[in-house]
């Protein structure tokens, strides 16, 4: 059984045999381009090169890039304490569930919360569909959807959130070698600003190509350090020298998870914030190694999120073998408005379906 990858937007990883196009721009941003918030096809443009001579990060333009379908597989094989919530208590009797962990501090979102989480990059329709529709159209679809999820469980609150990519991966080496292109701060920027509109969480998610996360998470501190921000890890991008991404699937270990997780744990001890999300993207066996080796921190919520599309079936038997059987702490379902009914027949699962799953999963994200 087969999901696809989302894949990477500004080149077209996952994909061979394909051109490779992007941008690169050697100005900074100007105060004014940051202030016009461009709705379509915004400038590409430099940030700031805080890390190393070979960080430099840069948005593209998406029509500059080919899009084409994937060629690689995103396999899905085969306050004070209250009550726990319902989604907790429908585990009792499941083999490893409910995951027996901290009780969750002040200001935790999860358990007693569920978070619906629109994925992408305000810089690309192609990504997801965060950046597929004007702000204003997106931001009603969001509340449609919010509203779907509240009506198919009341018991549990919904917390509206944008999940974007700040790190992507890249079929070329690029000019550091890393196979990865960083986005300009402007991207994280305007993200939050429709956060505060609406009264929403942030991801940062990212995709570290042959970087490493301990290159790419203190870049974006100075973000997380917002208690309404937390963080997103890619493995399907995680890749070893000599790999490219897109042409195999990456992989993160616990080692890796655990090294994401004291740095949130750190930041949110520091400055004395809630505890943080830490959402790890994951549909085949070996993205995730060693998961028993997962520390947990009750200053830190880990999130496994089945990421792979396909037909209902497909999704939910590969939630039952990669996220239900290797229980870690809490569970994610991702949702494709296009890959999800690209083949006859296929329906895009409605919130009531996915609530059959159990462990009920308390992060969902459309892209």
């Amino acid at each position: 059984m087969h999901c696809y990858s989302s894949c990477s937007f500004f080149s077209p990883v996952g994909f061979k045999n394909k051109s490779f196009v992007f941008i690169l721009l050697l100005s900074l941003w100007s105060s004014a381009c940051r202030q016009s918030q461009p709705k379509e096809n915004p400038q590409s443009g430099n940030a700031k090169t805080s890390v190393k001579k070979d960080s430099v990060a840069v948005a593209t333009r998406q029509d500059t890039a080919k899009v084409v379908k994937p060629d690689s597989t995103k396999i899905a094989a085969t306050a004070p304490k209250a009550e726990k919530s319902d989604s907790v208590k429908k585990t009792a009797g499941l083999p490893g569930w409910p995951v027996k962990g901290p009780e969750p501090l002040p200001g935790a979102i999860l358990p007693d919360n569920r978070i619906i989480a629109f994925y992408g990059n305000p810089l690309s329709k192609g990504m997801g569909i965060l950046g597929e529709l004007e702000p204003e159209q997106m931001f009603a679809k969001l509340d449609k959807e919010v509203a779907a999820w509240q009506k198919a469980d009341p018991n549990t609150p919904v917390k509206p959130a944008f999940h974007v990519i700040v790190v992507t991966a890249q079929g070329k080496p690029g000019p550091g070698g890393k196979y990865r292109l960083r986005m300009s701060d402007f991207v994280a920027e305007r993200v939050m600003g429709w956060a505060e509109q609406k009264n929403a969480l942030v991801f940062l998610d990212i995709q570290i190509g042959q970087s490493t996360l301990q290159e790419e998470i203190p870049r974006l501190a100075k973000f997380l350090q917002h208690p309404n921000v937390h963080l997103g890890i890619d493995a399907e991008f995680a890749l070893k020298a000599g790999q490219v991404p897109g042409k195999r699937v990456g992989t993160f270990d616990a080692k890796d998870i655990n090294y994401a997780s004291q740095f949130l744990a750190n930041l949110a001890q520091e400055h004395n914030l809630p505890p943080k999300v830490l959402v790890v993207h994951r549909f085949t066996q070996r993205m995730i190694t060693n998961y028993r080796n997962i520390k947990l921190d009750p200053r830190v919520q880990i999130v496994m999120h089945m990421d792979g599309w396909g037909n209902k079936t497909l999704k939910s038997d590969s939630y039952y073998h990669y996220i239900q059987k290797e229980p870690v702490q809490f569970t994610g379902f991702k949702l494709f408005y296009k890959n999800d009914v690209r083949k006859k027949g296929w329906k895009l699962m409605q919130p009531e379906e996915v609530l059959q799953l159990n462990p009920k999963p308390l992060y969902i994200q459309y892209q």
